[in-house]
C-alpha cells in the first residue's frame, strides 16, 4: 500500500463505494461532498471531513473526484475554492464522465498550478464500484500512471489509453453510447416480440442464446425490465448527458453519428417523460407505452 493521503470529492452512488474500497485497502482519506449525508458513512470509518475542495487538496497528496457533470468537474477543479487553490496535492484523478473537451480544459488549468490530471472515467455501475470490478480507462503521462496504478487497481481492471488528456474520456463516451443503444434497440425488439405473442422472458432467453445478445438483454432486462422494477442504478439524466457529449464530440471531429443521434433522441424523450432522476431502463417503459404492451416475465 502506498503511504499517500488520498482525497475524495464526490462520495455519492459511485464515489462512495470507491472511497470505501480505498479505506478497505488501508488508505487514509480526506473526503468532501456538498451532501453531508454522503460523507457520513466514510467519516464513521475514519475518513477526515474537509470543508471544501481546496481544503481537500491542501490535506491530501492525491485527489480523486467522482462528479456528475462536466460543469461541476470544472467548478470543483478550477473554480473558486477549488482543487487548484490547494497547496499540497500534485495529482488529480477524475473518475467522472466529463468528456474530452472538459478533460483538456481541466488538464491545462491544473498544469498552470503545478498539478497533473489523470483522466480516468469508469464503467460498470454501482455494482462494479462496490465489488471492484469496474473498467477504468486512463490517460495521463506514463510516470503519473505508474504512480496511480496501485490506487486505481482497487476499483477494477485498468486500460491505459495514452498520455493525452481526454483520450480516456473518448473511450468512455463510445462505451456509454453503445450501452444506451443496446437498451434502445432491445426495448424495441422485445416490444415487437411481445406484441406478436412471444413471452418477454422467453424472447430474452432466445436473444441471449443467439447473435442478438448484448449488455441490455444479458443484464439490464433480467434485472430491471422483466421484473418491472426499473432500478438498474443509472440515472436517465446521466445517460442522456453522456450520449449528448458523445454525439457532440463525434460531430466536432467530423464523425457522423446517425444511430447515435437516434439514441440521444430516445433519451431526450425518456428524460422529458420520466425525469432526469429516473432509471435509464425507463427507456423500455417508453416503448411499452408506444406499443401498448408490458415486457414482463
Amino acid at each position: 500500500m502506498a503511504g499517500e493521503i488520498l482525497g475524495v470529492i464526490g462520495t455519492g452512488r459511485m464515489g462512495g463505494p470507491m472511497a470505501g474500497r480505498l479505506i478497505d485497502a488501508g488508505y487514509s482519506l480526506v473526503v468532501y461532498d456538498t451532501q453531508a449525508d454522503a460523507v457520513q458513512p466514510l467519516v464513521k470509518r475514519g475518513a477526515q471531513l474537509a470543508k471544501s475542495p481546496a481544503d481537500v487538496a491542501s490535506r491530501a497528496d492525491i485527489v480523486l473526484v467522482s462528479l456528475p457533470t462536466p460543469d461541476i468537474v470544472k467548478a470543483v477543479t478550477l473554480g473558486q475554492d477549488g482543487i487548484s487553490s490547494g497547496n499540497r496535492a500534485k495529482i488529480v484523478i477524475d473518475l467522472s464522465t466529463s468528456g474530452p473537451g472538459a478533460a483538456k480544459l481541466v488538464a491545462e488549468g491544473l498544469k498552470a498550478k503545478g498539478m497533473t490530471l489523470v483522466d480516468a472515467p469508469v464503467s460498470g455501475g454501482i455494482k462494479g464500484a462496490v465489488n471492484g470490478t469496474l473498467a477504468v480507462m486512463v490517460s495521463c503521462p506514463q510516470a503519473t500512471y505508474d504512480t496511480v496504478q496501485p490506487i486505481l487497481k482497487n476499483f477494477g481492471k485498468l486500460f491505459y489509453t495514452g498520455d493525452k488528456p481526454g483520450v480516456a474520456q473518448t473511450a468512455k463516451l463510445a462505451n456509454n453510447l453503445m450501452a444506451a443503444a443496446a437498451l434502445v434497440i432491445t426495448s424495441e425488439a422485445v416490444a415487437m416480440g411481445v406484441k406478436g405473442g412471444v413471452n418477454a422472458k422467453v424472447l430474452i432467453d432466445i436473444i441471449n442464446a443467439s447473435s442478438g445478445r448484448n449488455s441490455a438483454s444479458e443484464d439490464k432486462f433480467p434485472r430491471a425490465v422483466l421484473p418491472g422494477t426499473f432500478d438498474f442504478g443509472f440515472a436517465t439524466g446521466l445517460s442522456y448527458k453522456d450520449v449528448r457529449l458523445c454525439v457532440d464530440e463525434a460531430e466536432a471531429m467530423g464523425v457522423p453519428m446517425v444511430c447515435g443521434a437516434v439514441v440521444r433522441q430516445m433519451l431526450a424523450i425518456t428524460n422529458a417523460k420520466y425525469g432526469a432522476s429516473s432509471d435509464f431502463t425507463s427507456i423500455a417503459k417508453v416503448l411499452e407505452e408506444w406499443a401498448g404492451v408490458k415486457m414482463r416475465g
